[in-house]
């Protein structure tokens, strides 16, 4: 809905407002934002100065869904300003011919757009977008009985597996991407599946090609100077790292918490918070995101008009 496309000259504009007020979401990063922008067909426009994003969900084959993410401030929200950018909004929505649909909400913005546009709105959890988020020392320690079957997998793997774990640069990339792909082919998909998986190796290729730029860090494990794990993240504040990717060789016992353990170890020693990010309702990744405890989640709220 909006004009402009988001580009790496971006990436100081969109921090100078995600970096001033403490929002948390991983999905409001700029490297998420970058990474993604295609799959999701990101654009924004600074409305009655506040930084707003639009996006087109594409998990449908049969139709598209618009929607907008909440207007970034910079700073304390002027909920008289934000209450003009919302009709600015709405009126985008209105020439599309679409329902006013904004998308992940925190929890404690929820106060201000009331405040802005009082008895207007219904706040809807979407408990498949919440983030989920650990203690740094929690996944690098893995103590104690809740971590007892994840220690013993990765107690496995370093006694009988030869690897190295090395930090990711631009020569890894290739073999990245290779593994990634080699993963993609020991599956079957649907249709939308198989669409949906041609985005996400863009946004993987678009993240790893741009790591230095985008200010992210990164690490694999090599077993037989192969490739065999990788992960990237970026830090999202002062204190939270977000893992944008991790891609494993399941077949290989214990690889999946050593890539885990071992990024944590030498990029989040200094850091109190890891945020692995959503599941999108997959029971399989709700699962696996549970089983490492998180210590707490970010709820996100759709936000729709009252009829």
């Amino acid at each position: 809905m909006f004009k402009n496309e988001i580009t790496l000259e971006d990436k100081a504009l969109f921090e100078k407002y995600t970096g001033s007020y403490p929002y948390e979401t991983s999905g409001l990063s700029f490297t998420s934002l970058f990474m993604w922008r295609h799959l999701n067909s990101f654009k924004y426009e600074i409305i009655h100065d506040f930084l707003c994003i639009s996006g087109i969900n594409h998990l449908n084959l049969d139709y598209k869904e618009f929607f907008v993410f909440p207007p970034l401030a910079i700073g304390k929200y002027d909920v008289h300003k934000l209450s003009l950018a919302i009709d600015v909004i709405k009126n985008k929505f209105d020439e599309k011919g679409v329902p006013f649909n904004m998308k992940l909400v925190p929890l404690h913005i929820i106060e201000i757009l009331k405040a802005a546009k009082p008895k207007k709105f219904i706040f809807t959890p979407d408990r498949d977008n919440y983030d989920y988020v650990y203690l740094a020392k929690d996944l690098i320690e893995l103590r104690g009985r809740k971590y007892h079957a994840k220690k013993n997998h990765l107690n496995y793997f370093i006694k009988n597996v030869t690897h190295q774990y090395v930090p990711l640069t631009n020569e890894h990339i290739k073999d990245c991407l290779a593994l990634n792909e080699r993963l993609i082919k020991t599956k079957t998909y649907s249709p939308l599946e198989s669409h949906l998986i041609d985005l996400e190796q863009n946004a993987v290729y678009e993240a790893l090609k741009n790591m230095n730029a985008l200010g992210c860090k990164g690490g694999a494990i090599l077993i037989d100077n192969e490739v065999q794990a990788f992960t990237l993240g970026a830090k999202l504040n002062e204190d939270t790292m977000v893992i944008h990717i991790e891609k494993a060789n399941a077949r290989i016992r214990g690889l999946y918490q050593a890539i885990n353990q071992q990024f944590c170890s030498h990029e989040c020693i200094d850091l109190k918070y890891v945020n692995r990010e959503e599941d999108m309702g997959l029971e399989n990744l709700r699962k696996a995101k549970l089983s490492y405890r998180p210590v707490k989640m970010i709820e996100k709220y759709n936000v729709t008009l009252m009829k």
